[in-house]
């Protein structure tokens, strides 16, 4: 059975690459366009990880890491964020929340592919 990376971002073409990445691995991709739309998403599917942005509208990365971690059904899911933010503090607050690691946009594939692979072991 594939594994499933839920993608949670506002730019459809970063959800697209992140597809585009990870499909050809074996990996299952569902994209949602802000925190509210991937707590939906996360709420209906089978979801082995989340890659999500951090500025986004509606409910932005950290308010929605914050409610994946409230909701035990979706304890030891690690949560990646990918975002062109680096400074330290927003590490830090996301850390706090609960993400597990931290990738910066614009992402190179490869080290997308092994972050999920280490994060979720191989897709099959």
């Amino acid at each position: 059975m594939a594994k499933t990376v839920l993608s949670v971002d506002d730019s459809k073409s970063i959800r697209d690459m992140i597809g585009f990445t990870l499909q050809p691995k074996g990996y299952d991709v569902v994209g949602a366009g802000d925190g509210l739309e991937g707590l939906t998403a996360l709420a209906s599917n089978t979801v082995n990880m989340i890659v999500c942005d951090l500025n986004m509208p509606n409910m932005n990365g950290i308010e929605m890491i914050r409610k994946v971690r409230e909701d035990r059904r979706f304890d030891g899911i690690p949560i990646v964020m990918l975002t062109t933010e680096a400074q330290k503090e927003k590490m830090m607050e996301a850390k706090a929340a609960g993400a597990t690691g931290w990738l910066v946009k614009p992402f190179d594939e490869a080290k997308l592919v092994a972050v999920v692979t280490k994060m979720i072991g191989a897709a099959q």
